[in-house]
């Protein structure tokens, strides 16, 4: 059974400042439901949650202009199997300067017992700000089950209505993702099956809550839609080589580009690595709002496979430009790569060589096709000087390769079609020894020579 955990951050009120800062006051609401008691890892969930909240809150203490509190639910009552209390959640430990290892002393108090009360937890949570003058965020760190048959979307309504805004953001653990689609209704959300990755979620939500500028990178189709997605990208300081961010471009569970946090006091030159690569300079973020970034990444694919291959082989292929001869790509024979929109030069590293020009279109696949080779099998009995030629339809005889002169037996993979090998024995002194000899290689089978 998978064990899961969420931790929903709500932006709630207006803004403030404080000595010409804006302030930020945290509400951490903690799940202390018998559900927490359940294994996870080497670790129980309230374990887990308690160790990782405490390190967060001590990482946190002394930030300038940042005020915490903590409420807990499921940690008075019981659950029996004829009671549950929906009441169970109460404000532990108030916001208040230099709170925070009273905070974190509670925390390592707690005992994971009762129900699981959350949409009451976050209703009685808007009370728990002491004014609306202020950056008011609430983060809940629960294992997700409701059990007291309230909506957090009533809730999200109710606190609507009453002009409070809500902006959550949920990070399901390991989690029955059936659960977080009751979240759809008040914000996005995403998910981590690890304790690593619940970590590093929570500290991507406190990181939002702190610097409050946001973007999504927008990687636009051919119609302008943001739906290509899975590739890297780099973030550099303007006009440097100072690599200030890495991310994998991400689309949520709503199919929308996820929701990234990044420093606002910085210029950035986006790259996005895909074939060929996409840049965007000079990206300027607008403080204390969402940013969007687009960048035009259309993209198709292409596709070499073998027709006939009854072995693995493994043949790779050169994709490049014609406008700039570098090599975008190795491309193994049987994969299938994506590509920018445009036309595509690939030379298939065969012997001998084949060549194909391709135009790659939005989400088409072009596909290439070619025989599998066949194999020459050579044995000479004294060193020899020797050249391979595939003989074409008009009779032209086009250079394949050379043999070596050191190794007096070899194999090689040649494409299906008729050659010729040119050779001399190394120690005849004369060019009447030249000999030639014709042979035919199929796919799949092969061809010996004695040479």
């Amino acid at each position: 059974m998978k064990f899961y955990a969420v931790i929903c951050s709500f932006i709630l009120l207006s803004f403030s400042k404080v000595q010409g800062q804006e302030l930020t006051r945290i509400l951490f609401i903690l799940d202390a439901s018998n559900s927490m008691n359940a294994n996870w890892g080497a670790q129980t969930r309230i374990e887990a949650a308690k160790e990782l909240l405490v390190k967060t809150i001590d990482s946190l203490d002394g930030s300038a202009n940042l005020q915490i509190a903590l409420r807990v639910y499921g940690h008075q009552s019981p659950i029996t199997a004829t009671y549950q209390d929906c009441n169970d959640t109460k404000l532990e430990v108030p916001f208040g300067p230099d709170n925070f290892l009273k905070v974190r002393n509670k925390i390592r108090t707690i005992i994971a017992k009762g129900t699981t009360p959350i949409a009451r937890s976050l209703e009685a949570a808007a009370s728990d700000f002491p004014d609306t003058n202020a950056r008011n965020i609430i983060i809940l760190i629960t294992d997700g089950l409701e059990a007291c048959d309230n909506d957090p979307c009533v809730i999200a309504k109710k606190l609507h209505d009453k002009g409070v805004k809500v902006t959550p953001f949920v990070i399901g653990l390991g989690l029955d993702l059936t659960y977080l689609d009751q979240f759809k209704c008040i914000g996005s959300y995403s998910e981590a099956e690890t304790k690593e990755a619940f970590n590093n979620v929570l500290k991507t939500v406190i990181s939002k809550a702190l610097i409050n500028t946001t973007a999504q990178i927008n990687l636009n189709n051919i119609n302008k839609v943001p739906n290509e997605t899975d590739v890297t990208m780099f973030l550099y300081k303007a006009g440097t080589q100072e690599l200030m961010y890495t991310f994998v471009h991400t689309l949520n569970r709503q199919g929308n580009p996820d929701t990234l946090t990044m420093d606002p006091s910085f210029k950035y030159d986006l790259v996005v690595n895909t074939i060929p690569k996409v840049y965007k300079k000079n990206i300027t973020l607008v403080k204390n709002t969402h940013n969007i970034i687009p960048a035009d990444c259309p993209q198709g694919f292409i596709k070499l496979r073998f027709t006939n291959a009854t072995s693995p082989y493994q043949v790779l292929s050169r994709v490049y430009q014609k406008t700039d001869e570098k090599t975008l790509n190795t491309q193994l024979v049987g994969s299938t790569d994506k590509y920018i929109v445009g036309n595509y030069e690939v030379e298939l590293l065969t012997l001998p060589r084949i060549y194909h020009s391709v135009q790659i279109k939005q989400s088409t696949t072009e596909t290439i096709d070619l025989p599998a080779p066949g194999q020459l099998n050579y044995s000479a009995t004294k060193m020899i000087a020797a050249q391979i030629f595939v003989i074409r339809e008009n009779g032209n005889a086009e250079w394949v390769c050379n043999l070596d002169q050191v190794n007096l037996k070899g194999l090689i993979y040649l494409q299906p079609g008729n050659y010729r090998l040119v050779f001399r024995q190394k120690q005849m002194k004369s060019t009447t020894y030249t000999t030639e000899k014709n042979f035919k290689i199929q796919s799949n089978k092969t061809t010996s020579i004695n040479l």
